[in-house]
């Protein structure tokens, strides 16, 4: 594509205390073989140097610009916020986080592919997570497949393919019609808005890697990671959105084996003694599903996952000791524990 007739792209890039890693993560914007884009960056209250970092770069680039929040916000809300910051002009609109980073072909391959097929409203792509590829499971050359077919893939074959906003290309207008675009009430909020758009358009995959996510301390992704988010932001997932795609017999089916792995996953909990944030995290989340904490099925869940234990004592003697070692050096939960938000998230 020339310059000339490229469409535009908004690249957005929240961020909160990212100094260390965002001069990595500008520079793989800078490096595109696509360049007909503009870039934003928001920051969310940072204390370190990260508004110095963006000022060096804006400075030197006029598509560059600095968006400082007036407040401190959470994570998803604050990714919200970046997404208003999209141009009137942008055609697409591309999430790169302050600790992650783009391969130089990233947007020339979505745009293209996304520009071939009108109907595509998201554009994923295989992502690099430290040493390991992700998001595999669509068959080569498999370049577009329907809303409608992707989210029932994901439900009845559990087969994830959306990746991370990081790993995602929006169509802009898509963004512009829902606002928020993510619901702020769940940590996998960019799992979830995936099944609100795609009732409507078309789902495109790049088969290349071409995004970077670093895992750390202190990242949404590594809190959701500590306190077990997937079974409570499945549920969510499910009970939004599940109607839409499925037929009731294959929703209520869904549904009650849904639950009955959540009790057996909570059961396995109770024998691994975690932490309160853990139980108040999910007992928070079966409230708002409606389902509330059903004594009968945690029960029913223990005995399972007690059944479990006996067949499998060596890796039920391993999950424990790895436990006893996490809160011995400040880890898992107790890292959590420390946050002040229900939802812990470093706000980036």
């Amino acid at each position: 594509m020339t310059a000339g007739l490229s469409p535009l792209v908004s690249i957005l890039t929240p961020v909160y205390n990212g100094a260390e890693h965002l001069a990595e993560c500008i520079e793989s914007v800078l490096a595109q073989s696509y360049q007909n884009w503009d870039y934003t960056i928001v920051d969310n209250c940072s204390t370190d140097d990260s508004v110095q970092v963006a000022q060096s770069y804006a400075a030197k680039d006029p598509r560059i610009r600095i968006h400082q929040n007036q407040q401190f916000l959470r994570a998803i809300p604050n990714h919200n916020v970046a997404l208003r910051q999209i141009s009137p002009a942008a055609k697409y609109c591309k999430m790169v986080f302050a600790d992650d980073w783009i391969f130089p072909e990233c947007l020339e391959r979505m745009v293209a592919l996304a520009e071939e097929h009108p109907s595509v409203g998201i554009v994923g792509a295989y992502a690099l997570q430290g040493t390991q590829v992700l998001w595999t499971g669509l068959p080569y050359p498999s370049k577009v497949v329907s809303g409608r077919e992707i989210c029932r893939r994901h439900f009845l074959e559990n087969l994830y393919v959306f990746g991370t906003a990081n790993c995602v290309l929006y169509r802009a207008d898509l963004v512009r019609r829902h606002d928020p675009f993510y619901n702020e009430a769940n940590i996998h909020a960019d799992t979830e808005v995936c099944f609100a758009v795609l009732q409507t358009c078309d789902f495109g995959f790049v088969h290349q890697v071409l995004t970077f996510t670093r895992m750390r301390p202190g990242s949404l992704a590594t809190v959701s990671e500590d306190l077990h988010t997937d079974f409570a932001g499945m549920l969510q997932t499910l009970i939004a959105h599940g109607p839409a795609y499925l037929t009731s017999a294959e929703f209520d089916q869904l549904l009650t084996q849904h639950l009955s792995q959540y009790y057996r996953f909570l059961g396995k909990s109770l024998i691994m003694g975690r932490g309160k944030e853990f139980w108040k995290f999910h007992k928070r989340k079966l409230n708002e599903a409606g389902y509330g904490v059903s004594r009968t099925r945690l029960i029913i869940g223990l005995a399972a996952a007690l059944a479990g234990a006996v067949l499998k004592p060596r890796e039920t003697i391993k999950n424990l000791l790895k436990r006893r070692d996490d809160r011995t050096f400040g880890q898992g939960n107790q890292r959590a524990a420390s946050r002040p938000s229900s939802i812990p998230a470093d706000g980036r």
